[in-house]
């Protein structure tokens, strides 16, 4: 099926990146030594293509060809913007934030990912549920509400 058709162009693609030192293409047999690296990145079918950073891959949807992969990984693969040697790919905005937050301790860094966190997990579901009640009530009052 799918997995022997893909096989010669992902043996290319993962031939062309071999000397990369910046993105690397590599296949994991999820049914063999690989079987937990898949599991914690959610794979199921097969054949399955991620990128992205290892601590946010996504799913791949593009098409299958070696020329549809490798148009993909040029201009997709390769440092992203972050902290350290690659923060100058960031925008000026991010780049500010994430300069400010190199200057907090580890702690006050801690504090603010757990404050953020709960932010998110309490405040969010509490904002959508009073954003569809408002986004209704608003509709029932023709759009004479100044919300």
């Amino acid at each position: 099926g799918h997995c022997k058709s893909l096989k010669p162009a992902w043996d290319k693609l993962m031939e062309e990146f071999k000397d990369s030192p910046a993105a690397a293409v590599v296949d994991v047999d999820c049914t063999a030594a690989g079987k937990p690296l898949c599991e914690k990145y959610g794979v199921s079918g097969y054949p399955t293509i991620k990128f992205g950073a290892v601590d946010d891959m996504k799913d791949y949807q593009g098409g299958r060809s070696f020329e549809d992969l490798k148009k993909f990984a040029e201009e997709n693969l390769g440092p992203t913007c972050g902290p350290g040697e690659h923060i100058d790919l960031c925008d000026a905005e991010t780049k500010a934030k994430m300069e400010a937050y190199l200057k907090m301790s580890v702690g006050k860094l801690e504090g603010k990912v757990r404050k953020a966190q709960k932010d998110f997990e309490e405040e969010m579901p509490i904002m959508k549920k009073v954003f569809a009640y408002v986004s209704k009530a608003e509709g029932k009052a023709e759009g004479k509400s100044d919300l």
